[in-house]
C-alpha cells in the first residue's frame, strides 16, 4: 500500500525533464520508500499487496463512485452516457448486490491466481518472477517494455475474446489440404461462450465500470487476468516489478474508463476505446473484440463507422502534430545551417589570417587571428 500512497512515484517518470528541488526530493523519498519495502518484505508480498492495492484504487473505488453518481443523479448521468438512459446501471438493491458480490469474488480469485502462479514459478525457477531490487529501472527502458507489454496484451485479448469467449471457431485449413490429409474441421466452442454470454452480456446495454469484473470466473480469468499476466511472464528476465505495477495501473485505468460508457472521457483515443466497448456490448453482430481496435481493423471485425485510425488522425490534428513536426524540422534545419555557416566563416578567417611570408631570417607565418589587418610574426 505504501507504493500506491507514495505520491513521488509520479515524479520519477519526469525526473529527466523537470529539474526542481521538489522533484529531486520526491524522487529521493520514493527511492527510500521503495528500498525499505524491498529490504523488509519478500518479493511475493510486495507483488500481491501492490497489485491488489492498484486494482482497488483504480477499479473498485472509481467504479463505486460512478455507480453512486449514476444512481443519485440519473437525469444528469444519462446526458453524458452512450445510448442515454439505457446505459444506466440497474437501480434495485438485489441486482446491484449480486453484481458487486460477483465482482469482489473475481477480484479475490484474480489475487489468488496471481499468488499461486508467482509462488509456484518462483519455487520452480528458484528466483522471483519479477526483478525486485532497490535499483530503479531507467525511464526509456520502461517505455520500451510497456510498449511491448501492451502489444502482447492486445494480441492475447483479441484472440482469446474472439475465438474462445464468443464462439468464433479458428479458421479451417484449405479444403485441398484437408482432403489430402483428412484434417477435421475445428469444432465450434460452446461451453465458454455460453458462460460469457450469460454473465457478462446478460444486459444488452452499454456497460458500467463495475462490469469489468462481472463475468463467470473461468471466462474472467481468460479475458482479464491472463492477457495481463502472461506478457509480464514473457519479459520476466528483464522486467522490474515497478514496470509491472505501472503496466497494471494503466490497464486497470483503461478498463475502468472504457466500461464507464461516459462520452466525456478525456482524449480522443481513450474516448474511441470507450465507444468501441459500448458497441461490443450493444451491437447486433459480434465484433470489437480487442481493446485498441488495431486487430479488429486488420481482421475486419470492427463495429461502427469509425475505426482506430480515425481516432489517431483526430488525436494528431487535435494536438497539431503535423505543424509541430514541421516546426521541429525547420528549427533543426536552421540550427544545422547556422552551424555550417559558422564553421565556414571560421575556416575562411583562418585562411585569411595565416599568410605565408618570408624574410631574411627564414620563412614563417604571419598570424592574424583577430582579422584586424595586423598580424604577429610566428617563426
Amino acid at each position: 500500500m505504501d507504493i500506491l500512497l507514495s505520491l513521488p512515484i509520479a515524479s520519477y517518470f519526469f525526473s529527466t525533464s523537470v529539474t526542481s528541488w521538489s522533484t529531486s526530493l520526491n524522487l529521493l523519498f520514493f527511492y527510500m520508500t521503495w528500498s525499505t519495502l524491498v529490504l523488509t518484505h519478500s518479493p511475493i508480498q510486495i507483488e500481491l499487496i501492490g497489485a491488489t492495492a492498484i486494482r482497488v484504487a483504480f477499479w473498485l473505488v472509481p467504479s463505486l463512485l460512478f455507480l453512486v453518481f449514476d444512481n443519485l443523479v440519473p437525469s444528469v448521468a444519462e446526458t453524458i452516457k452512450y445510448n442515454g438512459a439505457s446505459a444506466l446501471p440497474p437501480r434495485d438493491f438485489k441486482s446491484l448486490s449480486r453484481l458487486l458480490a460477483l465482482a469482489l469474488v473475481n477480484l479475490s480469485l484474480e489475487t489468488v491466481a496471481e499468488a499461486c502462479l508467482s509462488l509456484g514459478l518462483s519455487v520452480l525457477w528458484k528466483q522471483p518472477v519479477f526483478r525486485t531490487s532497490t535499483t530503479l529501472p531507467l525511464p526509456w527502458q520502461m517505455i520500451k517494455q510497456l510498449g511491448l507489454l501492451f502489444t502482447l496484451r492486445e494480441i492475447f485479448t483479441y484472440y482469446t475474446h474472439r475465438y474462445w469467449l464468443h464462439g468464433t471457431p479458428p479458421p479451417a485449413p484449405p479444403s485441398a489440404i484437408s482432403k489430402r490429409i483428412k484434417i477435421p474441421k475445428p469444432p465450434k466452442p460452446r461451453y465458454l461462450p455460453s458462460l460469457h454470454k450469460s454473465y457478462c452480456h446478460k444486459y444488452r446495454s452499454p456497460p458500467f465500470s463495475l462490469q469489468v469484473k462481472v463475468d463467470h470466473p473461468l471466462p474472467f480469468l481468460l479475458h482479464r487476468f491472463l492477457p495481463t499476466y502472461l506478457p509480464a511472464l514473457i519479459l520476466r528476465n528483464n522486467l522490474h516489478l515497478l514496470t509491472f505495477f505501472v503496466f497494471l495501473s494503466l490497464t486497470t485505468i483503461e478498463e475502468t474508463l472504457s466500461h464507464s460508457s461516459y462520452t466525456i472521457i478525456p482524449g480522443i483515443i481513450m474516448g474511441g476505446i470507450a465507444k468501441r466497448t459500448c458497441l461490443h456490448y450493444t451491437g447486433r453482430k459480434q465484433g470489437n473484440y480487442g481493446t485498441w481496435g488495431v486487430l479488429d481493423w486488420v481482421h475486419g471485425t470492427g463495429l461502427g463507422k469509425r475505426d482506430v485510425w480515425d481516432d489517431v488522425r483526430d488525436e494528431a490534428s487535435r494536438h497539431q502534430l503535423r505543424r509541430r513536426g514541421e516546426d521541429m524540422v525547420n528549427e533543426t534545419g536552421s540550427k544545422v545551417e547556422k552551424t555550417l555557416r559558422r564553421s565556414k566563416r571560421n575556416l575562411d578567417g583562418n585562411k585569411r589570417g595565416r599568410r605565408a611570408i618570408s624574410n631574411k631570417k627564414g620563412k614563417g607565418w604571419l598570424v592574424d587571428d583577430e582579422d584586424d589587418g595586423e598580424g604577429d610574426w610566428v617563426p
